[in-house]
Formats: structure tokens, sequence, C-alpha cells
């Protein structure tokens, strides 16, 4: 269960920059790259031309994964790093003209989202049956690698500054005393910041009144909508607000990186996780090679990339490893997330917040 990773939080950089800064080819990794040329349980992943991804986990994790597979396959493997509704985004953009192969992470709803736009096409990789049901579409439309959790990741110092403890309910992120100290990225940029709108929609018996209710109520605490789903935590980090809303192993990316200060919470009410899915672009320029990419992302060799980079997601692979920093399931309250029900309602949810709480960031 797990998913993004950035330094900057990407707020001012336009995408075209962020694309030519992003895009990036490995033909020959150095030794110091995290995977072997093995790829035990994935089958023939050997291969000759090109493979394009559309990345949305953090840098460091789609470059570590771009070079272990062009090692393992030989397979020329390139990104673009973006967040999963940008994601999307770019493939309807460039929907007569794909100019992707695969779509790689980012909440499954985001997938459903793309497929019902026909933008991505179903396809039942043979190492999907190693993967649990409950992490994969059943007719192949996506297939999770990784599952995150929704949590608050606060800074100690800027709570102590405004006089309140660390978060423990979505309800104390409305205390007044918080005006302007929440960061949250832009749902209709951010897989994670739709999954907290989705969350909300959860715990309000699928309300949309009461729902953005919250949401506007939020607002006034907020003080700046990103457009990558990993930011708030960095913004918390160099204290610029006291509590940013992520997903939690990116709160522990950012702690092992030097932000100390920083303290991982999680809603009791219960709080969202994302299935960080893969699937197929529909016509991309390299069909075979995309499900090549694929089948070697459900085997371990590619699950276990993420630790090596600082991405503590929870590996989908049972095979795969689970270290002490992964967010550990069963102390953690999780509400029930309907990824077909998330991805169909996409696009009217965050058009709704566009009109009625904010404008999504240009930049």
């Amino acid at each position: 269960m797990s998913r993004s990773r950035s330094s900057a939080f990407l707020l001012a950089v336009p995408l075209g920059l962020t694309a030519l800064l992003a895009a990036c080819a490995v033909e020959e990794p150095t030794s110091s790259d995290p995977q072997s040329s093995s790829s035990s349980g994935s089958g023939s992943i050997k291969g000759t031309g090109e493979v394009v991804v559309a990345c949305t986990p953090q840098e460091e994790q789609c470059q570590a994964m771009a070079a272990a597979f062009t090692k393992a396959s030989g397979i020329k493997t390139s990104f673009v790093r973006m967040s999963s509704g940008e994601g999307v985004a770019r493939l309807d953009a460039a929907k007569s003209k794909p100019e992707f192969d695969v779509l790689y992470g980012g909440p499954s709803d985001g997938h459903v989202a793309a497929f019902n736009a026909g933008l991505i096409e179903a396809y039942s990789s043979p190492n999907a049956a190693k993967i649990p049901d409950k992490y994969k579409d059943k007719d192949g439309k996506w297939t999770g690698t990784y599952v995150g959790v929704l949590g608050f990741c606060s800074n100690k110092d800027q709570l102590t500054k405004a006089g309140v403890e660390a978060p423990k309910s979505w309800a104390d992120l409305l205390d007044p005393k918080l005006k302007k100290q929440v960061a949250i990225a832009h749902p209709s940029t951010s897989g994670t910041s739709y999954t907290a709108v989705w969350t909300e929609m959860v715990l309000n018996g699928m309300d949309e009144a009461k729902t953005f209710d919250y949401l506007g109520k939020l607002h006034q605490n907020v003080l700046q909508y990103s457009k990558s789903g990993s930011a708030p935590g960095q913004m918390a980090g160099r204290g610029e607000v006291a509590v940013g809303v992520i997903f939690s192993h990116d709160c522990v990316k950012y702690q092992k990186e030097g932000f100390d200060m920083l303290e991982t919470t999680f809603p009791s009410e219960g709080t969202g996780y994302e299935i960080g899915a893969v699937s197929v672009v529909k016509g991309g320029p390299n069909a075979e090679n995309a499900k090549k990419f694929i089948d070697w992302t459900l085997t371990p060799d590619h699950q276990n990339i993420g630790p090596t980079v600082g991405s503590f997601q929870i590996p989908t692979n049972p095979d795969a490893k689970i270290t002490d920093d992964m967010v550990k399931l069963d102390e953690i309250k999780l509400v029930e997330y309907d990824s077909i029900a998330a991805g169909e309602k996409k696009k009217a949810l965050t058009a709704k917040f566009d009109a009625e709480v904010a404008p999504a960031p240009k930049e």
C-alpha cells in the first residue's frame, strides 16, 4: 500500500520545465544501482527498444526504478515525474498520439478515472497472481504495487508556537489556532489530496454537502494548496506551516532527510489510503515493453527498491520485504476505500472543489 518524492514541492516549476528536468533516460546503470540484473519471478522481461513512463512517486524512486528495469531487461527506460493528477491530464492532452507507455503510481482511483476516459487499457499480468485481490482490479485495468496511508505530518516547534498538540482527528485541523498553519495539495492535481476528499466523503456517509462544509472550514486554515501531494510535508519541515496532510511514508522520508522535528499522527475517525497502481497507456508507442515493465513492477525485485531511496510504502507482493519504517496497518483505523466509486466521482468532485473551495494552482 504505498507513493511521491521531490525536494521542492514543485510549487514554482512550470510543467514544461518539470518535464525537461525529470525526463531521464537510463541506459547504463552504475554500480550504485540498487538492483542486480536478476528478475526472479518476473518471467521473460528481456527485450529491446524503449519504454516511457509517466511516474508519480518521488524523483529518487522514479530514477532508481528506471535504472533497475533498464539493467534487468535491456530496455531503455525513461520517465517524466509529475503528480498523479498532472499525469492523467497529460495523458488526456496527448490522447490522439500518446507519449507514454505506462502510468506508474498514484492512487488507483486515478487509474479508474483514466480508464473511464479511455486513456489506459486493461492488462492482466501473469505476475498479478501473486498480488492479493484487494490490491488489483479484477479485470486488469490496474494492479497495485504499493500501499500508502494518509496522515498528518507536523512540525513540533510550530505546534508549540501555535499552542496546539499534534492533530489526532480531522476535527483538530479546524482549530482556529491553526489558521494558515495547514498545507495540503489540491485534489485536481494530487492523488494524495483527492484521497483526503474521498475520505471525508466516506466519513460523512457520502454526503457532498457535509463534506464540502468541512472542506470549506478547513480552507480557512490552509496556507497553500500545492500541486504535488508530498510538498506539504516539506513545508512543515521548513517551518512554513505546522501541519501537512500527506501520505505518512513521505513524512518518514523527510524525517530521515534531516527534518527531525517532524512527527506523524493519524486521524482517530479513520483515514484513507492509496493503492499505488500501474497500468498500460492506451495506444502507447511501446505496448509490449509496457507489459514487460508492468510484469516487473509486480515482483519483489521492483518492490524492494523503495526503501533503498527512502520510500517506505508497503509493497503489495507478499514476498517483498517489510521494514520497520513502514506504517503498521493494524494500528490505524482505515476507512472503506472504494477505488471504483472514488474514480467515477473524481471529475465531478474536483470540479466542485475548484468552484466552491479553491481553484487549482497554475504552477
